[in-house]
């Protein structure tokens, strides 16, 4: 929640403290001392192991597509209908092949056309899949090419001996995934992108700040250079506003419940909080930027293929039970997936998967509309940045967090999300940068919020404390909404919104050991952890993509909510709370500690807490909110030494 989170861009991953005054070693004396070298060596290793992992899921995925595809055509299909079909769908799939032994690959029926720049490499690699193919291995060449244009060729023999099927892949997602990271693990500087005229400032002072490396993002936020928010205690008139927008030379003014967005080109934002010093306001704060902390298919399928049929069943069968030993069938599950039986994920589907009227939001990127992974699983959505009904994603984040939550269990494809039944709704509130406006994120809070969703992720964040958002998180908190957020990305106590705010349920991340995961921010409000280091989960374009980041942990805790909700309709959104906090397995110090909060969660054991419980959030939420970190109220005053935060007033529950 650094560069991104700050401005309010609520980032995927959010921040990535380092901690200067440690010595500049590679040593770890304990979980949350970590030098500024070995956090970013360990971000570095994580972020090669996502993309090797990406690649591998990638390759794995391209094999199960070959196989489908030589099924396809031995049962019958026409070849160039076959290969047309598959290559349209998935665009990864530069050139696709099918060839007999007697010919040449010249001579095969071919879909697609190998880049020029690396034809006669590609040709050498395709030369190889042929031979290989024909004499009945599955054939993968290492990867060719650099940055974007990055490819590999794969060669399957089908079953009669006769035919090869080969083509070449390009790899394109390996660029997204590292530029991806970089941005979700805190690995870069907060970006100035065009389209955001921010500023760089210290959170606690709103003193001007270069960030210039990673490690400047620590305890940094960023604003809009020439807009305010403002909450009046009392709405002005029109013509009160008129004259606003006059002396301010507005240029435009928004709207979302009782507070304003101000835009000027004339006057800076110290300018502006200070002119609207004379004016009745309950709080007048800089507009900042939050960042990411990471249907059936109508389309005619055929009939030898399972995957339609296995979902339809399961679809169909909401309450029946399932084997005691049932392992489910996608593909990617078994070899990628080690977060679900971490936290027993397949034992807690024994007693209850889940329910189509516990509606979750995904408020992030958006979400891949048309991933055959997703399909089913998607509510009509929001796009808060184009004002329309399509949260198409063009970011990647909010795509791999759906999939952590809804991807289609048992379908024989890709990975498996942790609810069967829970519709997704994709609430798109940050742009193709991963980066949105609070005005943006605050809207999309409450438009989920009254369009029926129980339970609410938030992979997103800032170091600032925002009252617009805090506003929008109360209006859905007491509406019964469950708000799940993720903690951080930058191995700091500093407390990140909108993860820190009472009302919300904060998660911190884990690796496959259980141990802290090097980027997960910490401090007395995190209330569990939750596998977050190379999560396997869906991607746009029909791909799939290894992550890590607090914003893949917080899915888990987020689909966990909505199978607790499931089992219990009745309980609130607090007893959601207090039951992934009863439930979850107590890791590092006994008892709650700021690094893992409650422990970790326990899938199997909080759905069968919650089908004994009743409710009685009354009794226990003020003993709750006690025990949360509560935060500092501030308010912004302009000095003679510019913009410094006073002590307004301490909530106490």
């Amino acid at each position: 929640m650094r560069r991104y989170l700050s401005t309010i861009t609520l980032a995927l991953g959010l921040g990535i403290i380092l901690f200067p005054h440690h010595s500049n070693n590679e040593t770890k004396p304990g979980p949350e001392v970590y030098s500024a070298k070995y956090e970013t060596n360990s971000k570095l290793a994580l972020l090669e192991q996502d993309v090797k992992l990406t690649d591998d899921l990638c390759r794995t995925q391209c094999s199960t597509d070959y196989v489908k595809m030589i099924s396809q055509i031995e049962a019958g299909e026409q070849p160039d209908k076959v290969l047309t079909s598959m290559k349209s769908a998935h665009e990864k799939m530069d050139v696709l092949i099918w060839t007999k032994r007697s010919q040449t690959i010249e001579q095969g029926v071919k879909a697609g056309e190998i880049p020029v720049s690396y034809k006669d490499q590609a040709a050498a690699y395709l030369a190889e899949a042929k031979a290989a193919a024909e004499s009945g291995r599955h054939y993968q060449s290492p990867k060719f090419g650099a940055g974007q244009q990055v490819y590999f060729v794969q060669g399957l023999p089908a079953s009669n001996g006769e035919n090869s099927l080969i083509g070449v892949i390009h790899q394109d997602i390996l660029h997204q995934v590292t530029d991806h990271q970089m941005k979700n693990l805190r690995l870069e500087p907060y970006p100035n992108e065009n389209r955001w005229k921010v500023e760089s400032v210290d959170t606690d002072t709103l003193k001007d700040k270069v960030v210039d490396h990673p490690e400047d993002n620590q305890g940094t936020s960023h604003y809009h250079q020439n807009e305010v928010v403002v909450k009046f205690k009392q709405d002005p008139t029109e013509a009160q506003l008129a004259q606003i927008k006059s002396e301010i030379k507005a240029t435009s003014v928004q709207k979302i419940g009782y507070t304003f967005v101000f835009r000027t080109e004339g006057m800076e934002a110290k300018a502006l909080m200070a002119y609207f010093g004379k004016w009745d306001v309950a709080y007048v704060e800089p507009h900042f930027l939050y960042l990411t902390n990471d249907y059936y298919d109508d389309q005619e399928e055929d009939t030898t293929d399972t995957t339609k049929s296995n979902y339809t069943d399961s679809q169909n069968s909401q309450t029946s039970s399932i084997a005691p030993n049932f392992k489910p069938n996608d593909n990617l599950f078994s070899k990628y997936q080690w977060n679900l039986p971490l936290i027993e994920t397949v034992e807690g589907w024994q007693f209850n998967r889940g329910a189509k009227d516990v509606i979750v939001a995904v408020v992030d990127t958006g979400a891949d509309l048309q991933h055959p992974d997703l399909k089913g699983q998607l509510l009509p959505g929001y796009n808060v940045i184009t004002g329309n009904d399509q949260p198409q994603d063009d970011v990647g984040h909010g795509t791999h967090v759906t999939g952590v939550i809804a991807a289609i269990v048992n379908n024989n494809l890709g990975v498996a999300g942790m609810t069967w039944y829970n519709k997704v709704m994709p609430v798109k509130v940050l742009d193709q940068t991963g980066a949105g406006s609070t005005y943006s994120v605050a809207q999309g809070i409450i438009w989920a919020a009254d369009h029926g969703a129980k339970v609410m992720n938030l992979s997103l964040g800032n170091y600032a404390d925002s009252g617009f958002l805090h506003d929008a998180i109360k209006y859905a908190y007491d509406k019964d909404v469950a708000l799940i957020a993720a903690s951080g990305n930058d191995n700091t106590e500093r407390p990140g919104y909108p993860a820190a705010y009472p009302e919300v349920f904060a998660v911190a991340a884990s690796d496959s050991e259980n141990k802290k995961a090097p980027f997960s921010n910490y401090g007395d409000y995190i209330d569990v952890t939750a596998p977050g280091v190379s999560i396997a989960s869906t991607y746009p374009d029909n791909q799939y993509a290894a992550l890590s980041g607090t914003s893949m942990a917080s899915p888990h805790v987020t689909a966990l909510a909505a199978l607790i909700r499931s089992t219990n309709p009745n309980l609130k959104n607090t007893d959601v709370y207090q039951i992934m906090r009863d439930s979850a397995q107590d890791l590092g110090t006994t008892g709650f500690d700021k690094y893992f909060g409650y422990g970790l969660i326990d899938v199997s054991k909080a759905i069968q807490l919650a089908e004994k419980r009743t409710s009685t959030s009354f009794n226990w939420s003020k003993n709750w909110f006690t025990q949360r970190f509560i935060s500092q109220k501030y308010a912004w005053r302009l000095n003679d030494n510019g913009l410094a935060k006073t002590s307004e007033s301490k909530t106490n529950f």
